[in-house]
């Protein structure tokens, strides 16, 4: 047993180093970090992502090695308030609320507050950690994801702390499935399996889905699960599990017409029956007359109010200013040309590219959630996780950059005034269309934007 441990502690010392080495970074991010202190967050971060370069780089065929070193990583998250994000007071509150009978769609916490009738477990404490603009608006989050919180809630025992341990376990075991089901892919589309840990093991991925429980790595595990369906011709089972992603975070809805020049007409009407069917059967517990109103006028806070961390928006915004347009007006009218700019680009797309090889229609889906977020006006770092689980399929990298490079939106939380630093989202952005520009000149001649063959 002891020549065993040796031999292995002379094979691998290096990567045994880099791990001990990273797990005193998360344990300094996850309990002593405070989110003002911007040198501290960005050292750790920058410091945590060379890690795993080099962890990656020594270790990429030692799948048992990096799977556990993955875990541990998120364990060390497991019993610690989230530092970077308040949203998870607002999971709970929504999961508490599910469990006490209500819908979470018709009242504000403000408004249920205000009236004093109904008694949620820690009700002042998660009103006033959500912060005012989550309390004063009605819940964005779909229903599955609502199904979740409840989950999280009831396992939680009322404790808050029990919640967040419930939710990590969720977000930690969707980790795990996309790590297996992501393997299985790459091996599908002929790419080396070790790629995935490019994700698995992706610090913003680690502090941002379990330190800070943002649910989008969820949604990226029934999308990837059902990606595995469409290697074996079940699109019935695909339908299902796309469904349940979309019913934890709407972001797969833009990607469905592509699904047309994938399978065909025909075959599409009855993936999308399906689909919708899905869909309709989650939202069933929860509909009333107000519901769609509602929602959408929540959802649409994100395109026609708020700003952060926006690139091409940023600039379109100086320009307009320098001819006397009001910034309020400019995003409202901003936000309402988002949606048809991307419906036109995948409709382009679907009809002028060749979506039938499974690889091509991934790399169709990164574009269009690319574009979707260079345009958007809001991009918190965990959005562009989704990007990050679809580049490990495709042949482009520049959303590992932007996975690097977006810890420097951050900035606005070191200002008492929460303003964004410009040279800083400057920085971020040449990064990206830097890294973007010169992979898409490498790969002219054999992988083109749009084609038909």
């Amino acid at each position: 047993m002891a020549s065993r441990i040796s031999s292995f502690w002379n094979l691998h010392k290096f990567s045994i180093l880099l791990v001990l080495a990273s797990l005193l970074f998360y344990t300094s991010f996850a309990y002593e970090l405070v989110r003002t202190d911007f040198i501290k967050l960005i050292s750790l971060f920058f410091a945590l992502f060379f890690l795993t370069f080099k962890l990656i780089q020594f270790e990429k065929w030692n799948f048992s090695f990096l799977l556990i070193s993955g875990i541990l990583f998120r364990l060390i998250f497991l019993m610690v308030e989230p530092n970077l994000s308040q949203d998870f007071y607002r999971f709970i509150w929504d999961g508490e609320l599910v469990l006490s009978g209500m819908n979470p769609y018709l009242q504000t916490p403000d408004a249920i507050m205000e009236n004093g009738q109904i008694l949620l477990a820690n009700a002042s404490e998660l009103h006033n950690g959500m912060g005012s603009l989550s309390a004063r608006n009605f819940s964005n989050y779909p229903p599955l994801n609502q199904l979740l919180f409840a989950i999280s809630a009831f396992l939680g025992g009322k404790s808050i702390m029990g919640s967040l341990i419930a939710m990590r376990s969720i977000i930690i075991m969707a980790d795990i499935g996309i790590y297996y089901f992501g393997k299985k892919l790459l091996r599908h589309l002929n790419r080396s399996p070790h790629l995935i840990f490019w994700y698995f093991l992706n610090p913003l991925v680690i502090i941002e889905l379990t330190g800070n429980l943002h649910f989008e790595g969820v949604m990226l595990f029934f999308f990837v699960w059902g990606l595995c369906f469409l290697t074996t011709n079940k699109s019935l089972f695909a339908a299902i599990v796309f469904a349940c992603s979309i019913s934890v975070k709407l972001v797969p809805l833009m990607f469905l017409p592509l699904f047309i020049s994938y399978f065909g007409f025909r075959k599409s009407i009855k993936f999308y029956s399906a689909l919708g069917l899905i869909t309709l059967l989650g939202i069933l517990p929860f509909y009333s007359p107000e519901l769609f109103s509602n929602y959408t006028n929540t959802v649409g806070l994100w395109f026609s109010n708020f700003e952060f961390n926006a690139g091409l928006y940023n600039i379109i915004k100086q320009i307009a200013i320098n001819f006397d347009v009001k910034p309020w007006e400019i995003i409202k009218t901003y936000g309402k040309l988002i949606p048809f700019i991307i419906i036109g680009f995948v409709l382009a797309l679907t009809f002028l590219r060749d979506n039938k090889k499974l690889s091509v229609l991934i790399s169709s889906m990164l574009w269009t959630l690319a574009l979707y977020y260079f345009l958007s006006s809001t991009v918190h770092p965990w959005y562009i996780i989704f990007l990050v689980g679809l580049t490990v399929f495709t042949d482009y990298r520049f959303p590992l950059a932007w996975s690097l490079a977006i810890i420097l939106s951050y900035s606005a939380y070191a200002n008492p005034e929460f303003k964004e630093n410009p040279g800083f989202l400057l920085i971020e952005y040449l990064i990206v269309f830097g890294f973007m520009a010169y992979e898409i000149y490498k790969l002219k001649g054999k992988k083109l934007l749009i084609r038909k063959n």
